[in-house]
């Protein structure tokens, strides 16, 4: 979901978007935070855990409904860390971080991967996650999912909306797996990939049942005892399905329809806190993944006159900032003042360190590598320096970006993602980096690589230190997951000894 999605961030917006817009005159807007990654998994990751999401075993592309679990055992989340604290701890929706299935020899379902992002999926894809699928015992508990990450509730989907299988889980099981059976071909009209699924199991009633959920677990809760919900609504991803109660609302495209419907479930939230008098004594954000999808259909868009990067570059799975840049909107009565914006750079992974701050925790020196609390800026304290030395940018196949200031430097010559020019399609010659003051050009359209080879130098510096020191806040040095060596980065060594 774009920045200009949201009607209170974008002046022109084709739709309004009530709800989330009353988050923001009721609270705190950021007008400059990013996604960890310009895709869903990979920032998922970095949400609960606090770190980069490249130092995980994950470092380009995202999971499938059948991916093994991507955070690792024993590693401090935000849920976990706030039932440690006395709260109840809850998921409702997309997980999409990987899920140790068990296969029917009793083996651990971690068959090989697929780390594309796959708005689309050919023959051999199919075939693969056919017969990765068939090996699966549906009927038996998976590891590695929101309850053995500190959550003590889940209703939710394994991925994407267009990822097998179809079908609800249960905190760690499957909802009525003996019913699982294959679809495909023309049965996949919204769809992008065959697959399980459980009887009964509709695309289109997946969004209303995510925010009922929501109402009821607020409505069950305790109001003298605290509790986290963490709300992963699956859309406005694709399959783009608005209800019948949506399709036309806007008078727009189904999408903006679809976004109109995501409005509604926050309200929907919204009210299930109010008639619990919680909305007073609750902290509610707001946010999105990535930025808007090119499946949002673009042109359509534009001859309604709606922008969803509203102004910046690119789009979902690039490093530029319409891949990462997302709406972030914080409500907090009493606490964080009304109608207030923020241009304090920030990410998302941010969360732990602010949680951690809300209950006066000190966090390890091995998790929350890359967190920094947001407390500081949600009471309005004046800072003395940014709350980041710098941020640090990521793309779907694997790109890096790092900002200071108002200076990006992209390690790439190309999106990294999929607006043009694609991975290996920047023009001859084109420089191996690209570097852009956003203060001036904020639609990256002006490369000054050539021009201030200093700045360059100074970031890519930067950059290689806090990728080989294991974190970017104060601390022990930490090891990255996977691949410790970082061989595939072929910039790096421009920049270290």
């Amino acid at each position: 979901m774009g920045v200009g999605d949201v009607s209170a961030l974008n002046p022109h917006s084709a739709w309004r978007t009530p709800h989330i817009d009353q988050i923001a005159k009721q609270g705190l807007a950021f007008s400059d935070a990013h996604s960890s990654s310009a895709v869903c998994t990979p920032s998922r990751y970095a949400i609960l855990t606090g770190r980069y999401n490249w130092r995980s075993a994950r470092k380009s592309g995202v999971g499938d409904g059948l991916s093994p679990a991507l955070i690792e055992p024993g590693r401090l989340t935000v849920p976990a860390l706030l039932q440690q604290h006395g709260y109840a701890t809850a998921m409702i929706g997309k997980w999409h971080l990987g899920l140790n299935w068990v296969r029917k020899d009793a083996a651990l379902a971690v068959a090989s991967d697929d780390p594309s992002d796959g708005e689309a999926s050919g023959a051999t894809a199919a075939t693969a996650a056919a017969a990765k699928a068939a090996r699966i015992d549906y009927t038996k508990p998976f590891g590695g999912g929101p309850i053995a990450i500190g959550f003590q509730s889940f209703l939710g989907i394994s991925a994407s909306l267009d990822m097998p299988p179809y079908a609800w889980l249960r905190d760690d099981h499957v909802e009525s797996a003996q019913a699982l059976h294959a679809i495909g071909g023309s049965k996949l009209p919204a769809m992008w990939r065959g697959g399980l699924a459980a009887d009964g199991f509709a695309h289109v009633d997946v969004l209303p049942r995510e925010a009922q959920e929501a109402m009821s677990y607020i409505a069950q809760q305790d109001a003298k005892k605290p509790f986290f919900l963490y709300l992963a609504l699956t859309a406005p991803h694709t399959p783009i399905v608005p209800d019948h109660n949506f399709s036309g609302r806007t008078q727009t495209t189904a999408y903006g329809d679809f976004c109109a419907q995501v409005d509604d479930a926050v309200g929907q939230v919204l009210a299930a806190l109010a008639a619990r008098h919680l909305d007073e004594n609750t902290l509610v954000i707001f946010t999105a993944d990535n930025g808007c999808s090119p499946s949002a259909d673009f042109p359509a868009l534009e001859k309604f006159h709606h922008d969803p990067q509203v102004g910046r570059r690119g789009e979902k799975a690039d490093i530029y900032e319409g891949g990462h840049r997302i709406p972030f909107l914080v409500r907090w009565p009493g606490h964080v003042a009304a109608g207030r914006t923020s241009d304090e750079s920030i990410y998302q992974g941010d969360l732990l360190a602010t949680c951690a701050s809300l209950v006066d925790a000190k966090l390890p020196d091995s998790a929350g590598e890359d967190s920094v609390s947001l407390v500081p800026v949600l009471a309005g304290v004046k800072l003395a320096a940014p709350l980041h030395q710098a941020l640090v940018h990521h793309s779907i196949n694997g790109s890096f970006a790092i900002r200071q200031g108002s200076w990006k430097l992209c390690l790439c010559p190309d999106s990294g993602g999929w607006s043009d020019p694609k991975p290996g399609k920047a023009p001859v010659g084109s420089p191996p980096f690209q570097l852009f003051d956003l203060a001036v050009d904020p639609a990256e359209k002006n490369n000054l690589y050539s021009a201030h080879p200093e700045i360059v130098r100074k970031l890519g510096v930067q950059l290689a230190q806090i990728i080989t020191s294991g974190r970017s806040t104060p601390g022990a040095r930490q090891p990255n997951t996977g691949r410790s060596t970082w061989p595939e980065i072929a910039w790096m060594s421009r920049f270290t000894p």
